[in-house]
């Protein structure tokens, strides 16, 4: 089954016209592949196809561009014969409107079947490596703001970490916690993209603060920067229709994840 799949993919890729770097398919080319004789009955299932696409929010014109062209005659004359230029999208719409009956069209089906699912795959991947990779950044970061805060003499650290999630967040870290319904530890394991670059945003312009200005000592100074940082991030988001980060909801633990990926790739 593999093979007969891959030979399908061969022949739908081989037929793919590039130009202007944007690609499509001729109708007529695909016509073939999918076991079509009368270019009348194809079209019935292009004519399907369209109202497909219709019927999903996407405009016809987008994917189904007429083409008709010449085509030489064995007597030397020409003829025009209708034809369409179609989007990868067309001629997956084509082949879930055609006659599955036939078996070209059945193994296009599933072609497409598990490129779709392959395109979620890859989606989901970007999504998590994204996370995964500011999730990095948060505790490469964190070290780093720990050890400009230690030189500028802060001896209470889990005061001056209260203090950057008050500002922040309008809540302590327990209080976070516990509002959205995680462990003790969890919190930044168990934030999503948007809230962990809110995090780092905070982290990295106090320790910036902190490493330039000598006068900002001791755990009261430092705590309160923290906290005013984490009060100036707050409001961007508040200015600009964010929401805020207490209330977004928690998302699969990091360390869960990490073991998925692996497995995925």
């Amino acid at each position: 089954m593999n093979n007969i799949i891959s030979k399908q993919t061969t022949s739908f890729e081989s037929i793919k016209i590039i130009k202007n770097d944007s690609e499509f398919w001729s109708a007529r080319d695909l016509m073939k592949i999918l076991g079509y004789i009368e270019w009348r009955t194809f079209e019935t299932t292009i004519e399907k196809a369209k109202q497909s696409c219709l019927e999903s929010g996407n405009k016809i014109t987008g994917h189904f561009v007429g083409a008709d062209k010449m085509v030489d005659l064995g007597s030397g004359s020409q003829r025009e014969t209708k034809d369409y230029m179609l989007s990868r999208y067309a001629c997956y719409l084509i082949a879930q409107n055609g006659d599955s009956r036939k078996p070209q069209i059945a193994l296009a089906q599933t072609y497409f079947a598990i490129q779709t699912r392959r395109q979620e795959l890859t989606d989901q991947l970007n999504s998590d490596n994204k996370r995964l990779f500011i999730r990095s950044e948060v505790t490469a970061q964190n070290k780093k703001l720990f050890s400009t805060a230690t030189k500028s003499g802060v001896k209470k650290f889990g005061l001056f970490n209260d203090a950057g999630y008050r500002g922040l967040y309008n809540h302590t870290l327990s209080e976070i916690e516990h509002k959205k319904g995680i462990k003790k530890g969890e919190l930044l394991d168990r934030a999503g993209s948007t809230e962990l670059a809110a995090n780092l945003f905070r982290i990295t312009q106090t320790e910036d603060i902190l490493s330039k200005n000598k006068k900002i000592y001791g755990d009261t100074q430092a705590s309160d920067t923290h906290y005013q940082v984490g009060r100036k991030v707050r409001k961007t988001i508040e200015q600009i229709g964010g929401t805020p980060p207490e209330l977004l909801p928690p998302e699969k633990n990091i360390k869960t994840l990490e073991s998925e990926i692996k497995k995925l790739k």
